[in-house]
């Protein structure tokens, strides 16, 4: 999965839950270190936070988890 098609909603959440799980933390310990509301957290994966500061913790997320891979900066992309 490329980080660009994260799609949110239950499996996501489901699986960066199980990703964190995977790496001995849990997505609640992850918000308290990263200073985010699981709350927060629980919205931008299932969808209900859409906008552009909960598709970057999507992102964040996801890539953290390791549901998906980190992708290089889109400025370091060259012509």
């Amino acid at each position: 999965m490329k980080s660009n098609d994260i799609k949110p909603g239950p499996e996501l959440y489901q699986k960066v839950r199980g990703g964190f799980i995977a790496d001995g933390t849990t997505l609640a310990a992850w918000c308290r270190e990263h200073g985010y509301n699981p709350t927060n957290a629980r919205s931008a994966l299932m969808g209900a936070w859409n906008g552009p500061k909960g598709r970057k913790l999507r992102r964040q997320l996801a890539e953290d988890s390791g549901v998906v891979r980190a992708l290089e900066p889109r400025s370091a992309v060259s012509a």
